[in-house]
């Protein structure tokens, strides 16, 4: 299936100069999202993970539905304050200042098996935080996993020593 067909650019959006890559097109077709969860599990092939990672807000599409296919358990990763138990936090920096990423304490066990997901690697920096954490607790991370990658931003560097596949590059 062709899914470039099924992203959206947006010019100037979240701010003037950015090309934003939408991706509801593709989620709300039946069957791209169902073809994109498949390609996007076969990107994992036959590791075993027992978590998968999912960030605020829209690595929520396709996080649950990997663990799922992966009979592995779901952790969300949110901005600080959103969460209703006890956290551990992580600060990373974007273009435009710091932000803070949070995951509750006991999500992941000492030696679990970590996926960690999201819908576009730009940067790097928000990937590199939600490692972080996932290391704090003592996760082995197999493998960061995206569906697009935008190779000009240069993200995978932050990202080095770890696993990075992608479905998508622009």
């Amino acid at each position: 299936m062709d899914f470039n067909s099924y992203i959206r650019d947006i010019k100037d959006f979240p701010k003037e100069g950015i090309v934003f890559k939408d991706i509801t097109p593709l989620l709300k077709d039946a069957s791209a999202l169902n073809e994109a969860a498949n390609a996007l599990f076969e990107l994992v092939g036959n590791q075993k993970i027992d978590k998968v990672v999912g960030m605020e807000s829209r690595g929520f599409f396709f996080a649950p539905i990997l663990a799922s296919k992966l009979d592995a358990g779901f952790i969300p990763v949110r901005k600080a304050g959103k969460l209703p138990y006890k956290t551990i936090s992580e600060v990373y920096t974007l273009e435009y200042g710091e932000d803070v990423l949070e995951v509750h304490e006991d999500a992941i066990e000492h030696g679990e098996r970590v996926l960690i997901h999201d819908d576009v690697l730009a940067t790097g920096g928000t990937a590199n935080a939600v490692c972080k954490l996932v290391e704090k607790m003592g996760g082995e991370i197999v493998q960061c996993n995206f569906l697009i990658e935008l190779d000009f931003l240069n993200g995978k560097e932050k990202l080095k020593g770890y696993k990075v596949e992608s479905l998508l590059h622009y």
